[in-house]
């Protein structure tokens, strides 16, 4: 009797002849977040095995978990018992698993017969187990539809008893959907959109826009750790820090104040594109949600839109506050993105921004600034964090 993980997955079932890539892919991903731990992995019947080592060794099942649950591609996880597949064994099994639950009342089993070559059904299996565990705990009565636990037996090459069903985010592997730059500023909204789309199989690079000496030290320490969080479930990720100061400075001193937002909003966008196809990425990521903030309106988002030639995936776009902020919480992000530390896009803000920007009036204002020097100029001086 061994102890293992079994990992199941979704979508990827439905991939057809592709399947075997993105098999592939995520048994790598899972390599990646287990690179410090000891044990064997392998792959049958649309599952993943982690078994121990060395048949000597014990699995940290727990730890292991912990690490799995953030892998996209994953459904959910089962610490499990891994047995011949043989009556006797599978018995035994389920006794053991019976024994590390307390105050039970009621159970039931299912079973299912991977393996068509075992003598007995899947129903005839689920039967014999109920049977032999009624007659070891005495307290216990078989309840089909609303049990207290559930034992799950799966003959296959080998059977594997287990009652736990770990759930996991799902989606679909890190790598297998393209790349994309998600515009990170340090607030709720974007690490929650990035997270979104990773889920996706996007891989994600970041650009952030730093402005001292008006943000300090601590708004781009935020950003990074914001980054590791989303790190932990996409994988490694790039980090672009742009100076954005001079920019600010001259839309200040030569635009209207009304439009400064906006005009803000258009370089952020013409910096990110550039970095983005420098990076090989094929769309941009944000934050917005309509009508959230002046900059979101739907003919705000329009004209920043318009300075760009890639595809701009906006997935909190229908989406409310308090809906962004639960899957900020669910993913912890949401302690980091509240620490008090001001980013490029709360300064210079003003006092009754244009909701409603007419291109040609952009435009026009944009005609006042140096764009192609200041732009190549910001670029030159990004600073890039690796995030592992």
């Amino acid at each position: 009797m061994q102890e293992v993980i079994l990992v199941r997955y979704g979508e990827i079932i439905l991939k057809g002849l592709n399947r075997p890539i993105f098999e592939q892919k995520l048994i790598k991903n899972i390599k990646i977040v287990l690179r410090n731990e000891r044990y064997k992995i392998w792959r049958s019947q649309a599952r993943i095995y982690i078994e121990p080592f060395d048949e000597n060794e014990e699995l940290n099942t727990s730890r292991l978990i912990e690490k799995l649950l953030k892998v996209f591609g994953i459904v959910s996880v089962s610490p499990a018992l891994k047995v011949e597949s043989n009556m006797d064994a599978i018995f035994q099994a389920a006794e053991k698993c019976m024994q590390r639950m307390h105050g039970l009342k009621t159970f039931k089993v299912e079973s299912k017969r991977g393996d068509k070559s075992f003598p007995l059904t899947s129903p005839e299996i689920s039967r014999d187990v109920g049977a032999n565990i009624l007659s070891k705990f005495k307290d216990l009565t078989v309840d089909v539809n609303s049990p207290d636990s559930v034992i799950n037996v799966e003959v296959r090459e080998y059977s594997y008893v287990y009652s736990e069903v770990i759930q996991a985010y799902g989606g679909m592997p890190t790598g297998t959907n393209g790349k994309a730059m998600l515009l990170v500023s340090g607030g709720i909204d974007s690490p929650a959109a990035g997270w979104m789309i990773a889920k996706r199989g996007v891989e994600l690079e970041a650009v952030h826009f730093f402005s001292p000496p008006y943000t300090g030290p601590k708004a781009r320490e935020k950003v990074v750790d914001l980054c590791k969080i989303l790190s932990s479930y996409a994988g490694k990720l790039k980090l672009h820090i742009v100076p954005f100061t001079e920019i600010q400075v001259e839309l200040r001193d030569k635009c209207p104040e009304e439009q400064l937002t906006i005009l803000m909003r258009r370089f952020m966008m013409r910096i990110s594109e550039r970095i983005a196809r420098e990076s090989g990425c094929s769309a941009l990521i944000t934050g917005e949600n309509l009508g959230q903030v002046a900059s979101q309106t739907m003919q705000s988002l329009v004209a920043s839109d318009s300075v760009v030639n890639m595809p701009v995936f906006r997935p909190l776009i229908g989406m409310d506050k308090n809906e962004i902020i639960a899957l900020a919480r669910k993913i912890d992000t949401y302690e980091t993105s509240i620490l008090p530390y001001e980013d490029c896009c709360t300064i210079f803000l003003p006092r009754r921004p244009e909701t409603k920007p007419r291109l040609e009036k952009l435009e026009l204002s944009e005609g006042h600034t140096d764009i192609e020097r200041l732009i190549s100029q910001a670029i030159q001086n990004t600073e890039i964090v690796e995030i592992v």
